[in-house]
């Protein structure tokens, strides 16, 4: 089995896509000969065409209209927003467009075949506008899917997923994780499912859940719990829109005690939404409050990001805390 970081992964995944169904365009600013700004659509021109894999203005709100109408007429657009912090003047076109297209409709048209790609969260000192993880805006939308990749073998499988699903889905891809995740990706067509939950690691003690770039935050505060004798049970969503509710609350069933950690900020984070989900059904069971470990309620910082960041040591203090509650 081949070797692949998370770009090569999407990369791969797009080319499947694109010489399944000639019906697949991928565009964005920058996605034609440059590749994108990180590289991930490079020689897909060169393979597909320029009709196939093709620039855009830089105009957000134009690259995800033109996508809505791509879609509404029966293509299968792949638009790339180059940084998850400027789908902001998109935001209008996917809340009220593409997310609505089939209901105002009574199903007569929508735009389900449309897949938005879009680089998210810091770690890169990218600063104010290049660090964002916007994903919780989304997850008020009903109409969309909201999914966020963890390594490059999920990014293939989920985004072949997204780029068959039949509701238009946003995928977040950790930047910070493009190069320095590695591991084996099978050649083949696969797809992974959007809405389940994965359980990557077994335990008694307490459950983590997290998804995307903090699954590895994550990995390392486990290191250090069960050097302290805490068995972690670690979750990772997968996808936000739509959650597995059921696999977090049957963990918590079991171990008492949750611990959700994002880099947005916490105030009106996912994670809230979580926490009130398995209060809702766990709380007879709960042995201490559910604890979020999130970014700070503050524009992203520059030179404090390391400060910033809801690294593996926050983490850890939330478990010590959970567990000695």
């Amino acid at each position: 089995m081949p070797t692949m970081n998370m770009l090569q992964a999407i990369n791969n995944a797009l080319d499947i896509a694109m010489a399944e169904d000639d019906k697949v365009l991928c565009f964005g600013e920058d996605v034609g000969v440059f590749g994108g700004v990180f590289r991930a659509t490079s020689h897909l021109q060169e393979k597909y065409g320029r009709a196939r894999c093709f620039n855009t203005p830089l105009v957000e709100q134009g690259i995800i209209g033109f996508a809505n109408g791509l879609a509404a007429q029966g293509s299968v657009p792949v638009a790339e927003i180059q940084f998850a912090d400027y789908i902001f003047p998109a935001f209008d076109q996917i809340v009220n467009e593409t997310a609505k297209y089939r209901y105002r409709s009574g199903d007569l048209f929508n735009v389900g075949g449309l897949t938005i790609r879009t680089p998210y969260g810091g770690g890169i000192h990218g600063g104010l506008y290049h660090s964002q993880s916007p994903e919780a805006y989304f997850t008020h939308t009903p109409g969309l899917k909201v999914v966020v990749p963890r390594d490059p073998y999920q990014a293939k499988g989920l985004l072949l997923a997204a780029i068959r699903d039949p509701d238009p889905v946003i995928f977040f891809e950790p930047k910070r994780l493009y190069r320095a995740s590695v591991g084996e990706v099978p050649e083949e067509d696969y797809q992974l499912p959007i809405g389940e939950a994965e359980i990557i690691k077994q335990g008694s003690d307490i459950t983590l859940v997290g998804w995307g770039a903090q699954m590895e935050v994550i990995g390392k505060a486990v290191e250090l719990a069960e050097e302290a004798g805490i068995a972690c049970e670690v979750i990772d969503l997968r996808s936000l829109l739509p959650w597995d509710v059921e696999t977090v609350a049957d963990s918590v069933f079991k171990t008492g005690r949750l611990v959700v950690t994002h880099e947005a900020p916490l105030t009106g984070g996912f994670a809230g939404e979580i926490a009130a989900a398995i209060q809702e059904r766990c709380f007879l069971y709960l042995e201490s409050p559910i604890a979020r470990v999130t970014g700070m309620d503050t524009p992203f910082p520059l030179a404090l990001e390391k400060e910033y960041f809801p690294d593996h040591l926050k983490i850890f203090a939330a478990i010590q805390h959970s567990v000695n509650f």
